[in-house]
C-alpha cells in the first residue's frame, strides 16, 4: 500500500510539473509579445535630431497622462463585446520625415483614387477593375478604433492608389517601405503586394492598371503551394533606355505560416545606398542581398558571351568511351537463343483433365426476348468456370512451366576503352558582349510618386493597414510600435492555452498523438524502469532450518543386523574363538588403550573446528545452516565409527 500510494504522488507531482511548465511557457510568450511592443529608447534616438527627441519625449509623456486618464475611466466606458482584451489604442502619428502614412482610421477613402480602366489583355467584364474595397475592422482580435483597408470582391481586379505627400527621389537617403496584411479567410490565390508608381509626366491615377509603370513591387504572394515575398525594381538599361524588372532571391524561411493562421503581420522592405537590401515580416529579417549580386536576371550584363556564329567542327569527337575496336565476340557466344525456355523438369500433376476445357457455356443462360440474330449475330451463352476443373488440378492441355534460360547471354557488345580522340565537350568561343555595360549604382533608381494597390484575389476579405514610407527605420519601428505591436499583443492574448493548441493541431494532424503519447509514456515509463524500489535483503525474513538429526530406528535396525550376523560367525567359528579369546585376553588392555586414544583424538578434531567456526569473521545465516548441518552429519558418522570400535 506504501508503494501504491507513493507512485501516486509520483505522478501526480509529474502531471502538476508539466502543467506549471506550460503556463510558465505561456506567460513567457506573453511577456515577449508585450516586450516586443515597446520600442528602445536607444533605437528611437538613432537618425533623429534633439528637436525631434524632445517632441518624441513630449508625446511619451502626454501618451502616458492619456492612458492614465483613460485606464481611470475605462470602467465607464462600454467596451467592444467582441474583444476580450482590451487595449488603449490611439491612431499613431509619424515621429520623423516621412513620404507616406496612412492608417485609415477616419474611416474614409478621400485620399484615394479608384481605378476606372480596364485591363488590357482581358476580355469582357473580367477586364474591369471594379473590385470594391472598404474600411472596416479586423474579424478578429480587433483593436478598438483601428480601421484598415479590405479587399472585399473575390474573382475581381483591384485597382486603387494614392499620392505620395513628395515624391522620393534615390540619392543619399535609405528607403524604407512598411505595411501590414492580414489574410483573415485564409488565401487560395491572390497577392497582397504594393506598387511605387514610377513619377513620370504622364501618371494618372484613374487610369492606374498593370501595365503602369512602377519602380518597386513589394509584397506578399500565393498561389497553389508557390509562397512568394516580392521584392523586383525595375532597372532602366543605359545604352538602349528599356526597362527590365530583376527579382530578389527567394526568402530563407518557409512563409505559409503568413498565409494560413489569419494573423496580421508587418512587412518590411529596406533598401540603402550601398546597394544592400533586407526584407523583414514581423520585425524578423527574412531575406537579404546585394542589388548587384543577388538579382535575377543580372543587373550587369556579362562582358563575354558565346559567339552566336561559332559552330562544332564536323571532325570534333566528344565521345569519352568508345568500343574496343579490338574485340571479337567469342565462339560460343549464342545471341539467338531464347531468354526462357520450357522446364524440362516439370511434370504433369495428376489428376489433370486434359479433356476437359477450362470454360464452359452457361447451361442456365437463355437467350434474351428482345435479341434479333439478323442485327445482333448469332447468340452464343456466356463462359462460365467449368464445374469439372474445381477439384483438379487443371483443365485444358497442359504446358511446360517457363524458366530462364541458363544459355542465354543476349546481344554480344564489345567493351567500352578510353577513346584516344577525345576531345572533351565542345563549347563555343567567347567574344565580347556588344550589349555589356557597367551600372555600379543601382540604387539609383526611377524616382516615384504615389503608391498603389493593383490585385486579383480568389480570396475576399484582405486587410491592409498602416502603411509608411519613410528615410529612417527608426521611423517605421516607432510606427510599428504604435500600431502593429498593440494587434499582436490583443492577438496573443487571445489565442488558447498550450493544450488547447496542441489538440488543435492533433484535429489537423491525427499523426500528431503518437508524438504526444510518446512523449509523455517515455519519460513516465523510464521512471517505472529506473527506479522502481528493489527489494533489500532486510527485507526478506530468513527461517531457521533445524539441523539434520540422525535416525534412531535406522541407526538400531543397524545395530540388530550388526549382532546377528557376529551370532552367526560365533556359531561357526566356536573352536576358533576360543583360542582368539585367551590372545585377546592377552592384549585386552592395549586395545582399551587404542580405543580411548581414538577417542580423545576426535575430541581435539571437534574443538579445533568449533575455534576455526568462531574465528571465522563475516558468516551469514546460511553458511550457518549449512556448518550446523556439515556438524551434525560429521557426528553421525563419528558415532558410528565408535559403536564399530566398541564392537571390534
Amino acid at each position: 500500500m506504501k508503494l501504491e500510494k507513493g507512485w501516486t504522488w509520483l505522478l501526480l507531482l509529474l502531471l502538476s510539473t508539466l502543467a506549471v511548465a506550460a503556463v510558465v511557457a505561456h506567460e513567457k510568450q506573453s511577456e515577449a509579445d508585450v516586450s516586443d511592443v515597446v520600442v528602445d529608447d536607444d533605437d528611437d534616438d538613432m537618425g533623429l535630431d534633439e528637436e525631434e527627441l524632445k517632441v518624441l519625449m513630449a508625446e511619451d509623456e502626454s501618451e502616458q497622462v492619456k492612458e492614465t486618464h483613460s485606464k481611470s475611466t475605462a470602467s465607464e466606458k462600454d467596451t467592444d463585446s467582441n474583444v476580450s482584451f482590451q487595449v488603449t489604442y490611439r491612431t499613431p502619428v509619424p515621429t520623423g520625415d516621412v513620404y507616406f502614412a496612412e492608417t485609415f482610421d477616419d474611416g474614409s477613402l478621400d485620399r484615394w483614387q479608384l481605378s476606372k480602366t480596364v485591363k488590357e489583355d482581358a476580355d469582357g467584364d473580367v477586364a474591369k477593375y471594379d473590385g470594391k474595397w472598404a474600411v472596416e475592422q479586423l474579424k478578429e482580435n480587433k483593436v478598438p478604433g483601428d480601421q484598415g483597408l479590405v479587399l472585399k470582391s473575390r474573382a475581381k481586379h483591384h485597382a486603387i492608389s494614392a499620392m505620395l505627400d513628395k515624391p522620393f527621389v534615390f540619392k543619399d537617403e535609405p528607403l524604407v517601405i512598411q505595411y501590414e496584411v492580414n489574410f483573415q479567410d485564409g488565401i487560395d490565390c491572390g497577392g497582397a503586394y504594393i506598387k511605387l508608381l514610377s513619377d513620370t509626366g504622364s501618371l494618372n491615377l484613374e487610369q492606374f492598371h498593370d501595365r503602369t509603370p512602377y519602380t518597386i513591387m513589394f509584397g506578399p504572394d500565393k498561389c497553389g503551394e508557390d509562397y512568394k515575398l516580392h521584392f523586383i525594381f525595375r532597372h532602366k538599361n543605359p545604352l538602349n533606355r528599356d526597362m527590365e524588372e530583376k527579382h530578389a532571391k527567394r526568402a530563407d524561411v518557409d512563409l505559409k505560416k503568413f498565409y494560413t493562421d489569419k494573423k496580421t503581420h508587418l512587412y518590411t522592405l529596406l533598401l540603402n545606398p550601398d546597394n544592400s537590401y533586407e526584407l523583414f515580416i514581423d520585425q524578423s529579417s527574412v531575406s537579404r542581398g546585394n542589388l548587384l549580386e543577388d538579382m535575377v536576371p543580372p543587373v550587369n550584363p556579362p562582358k563575354e558571351i558565346d559567339d552566336p556564329n561559332d559552330s562544332k567542327p564536323d571532325d570534333w569527337d566528344e565521345r569519352a568511351k568508345i568500343p574496343d575496336p579490338e574485340a571479337v565476340k567469342p565462339d560460343d557466344w549464342d545471341e539467338d537463343a531464347p531468354a526462357k525456355i520450357e522446364d524440362p523438369d516439370a511434370l504433369k500433376p495428376e489428376g489433370w483433365l486434359d479433356d476437359e476445357s477450362e470454360f464452359v457455356p452457361d447451361p442456365n443462360a437463355e437467350k434474351p426476348e428482345d435479341w434479333d440474330e439478323e442485327m445482333d449475330g448469332e447468340w452464343e451463352a456466356p463462359q462460365i468456370p467449368n464445374p469439372a476443373c474445381e477439384t483438379a488440378p487443371g483443365c485444358g492441355v497442359w504446358k511446360r512451366p517457363m524458366i530462364n534460360n541458363p544459355q542465354y547471354k543476349g546481344k554480344w557488345k564489345a567493351p567500352l576503352v578510353d577513346n584516344p580522340n577525345y576531345q572533351g565537350v565542345w563549347k563555343p568561343r567567347k567574344i565580347l558582349n556588344p550589349d555589356y555595360f557597367e551600372d555600379l549604382q543601382p540604387f539609383r533608381m526611377t524616382p516615384f510618386k504615389a503608391l498603389g494597390l493593383e490585385l486579383w484575389s480568389m480570396t475576399s476579405d484582405i486587410y491592409f493597414d498602416n502603411f509608411i514610407i519613410t528615410s529612417h527605420k527608426e521611423v517605421a519601428d516607432r510606427w510599428a510600435s504604435d500600431s502593429w505591436g498593440l494587434k499582436k499583443l490583443v492577438a496573443s492574448a487571445n489565442e488558447p492555452g498550450i493544450f488547447a493548441q496542441l489538440m488543435m493541431a492533433a484535429e489537423e494532424r491525427p499523426w500528431l498523438w503518437v508524438i504526444y503519447i510518446l512523449t509523455v509514456g517515455l519519460p513516465v515509463g523510464l521512471l517505472v524502469l529506473f527506479c522502481w524500489p528493489k527489494k533489500s535483503d532486510d527485507d526478506y525474513v530468513y527461517k531457521k532450518v533445524d539441523p539434520p538429526k540422525a535416525d534412531v530406528e535406522e541407526e538400531e535396525e543397524e545395530e540388530e543386523e550388526e549382532e546377528e550376523e557376529d551370532k552367526g560367525a560365533e556359531a561357526t567359528e566356536a573352536a576358533p574363538a576360543a583360542e582368539e579369546a585367551e590372545e585377546d585376553a592377552e592384549a585386552g588392555g592395549d586395545n582399551v588403550e587404542g580405543d580411548d586414544d581414538e577417542e580423545e583424538e576426535e575430541e581435539e578434531e571437534d574443538e579445533e573446528e568449533g575455534e576455526d567456526e568462531s574465528k571465522a569473521p563475516g558468516r551469514t545465516l546460511e553458511d550457518e545452516m549449512k556448518d550446523e548441518g556439515d556438524v551434525a552429519e560429521e557426528s553421525h558418522k563419528q558415532a558410528v565409527r565408535k559403536r564399530r570400535v566398541r564392537k571390534d
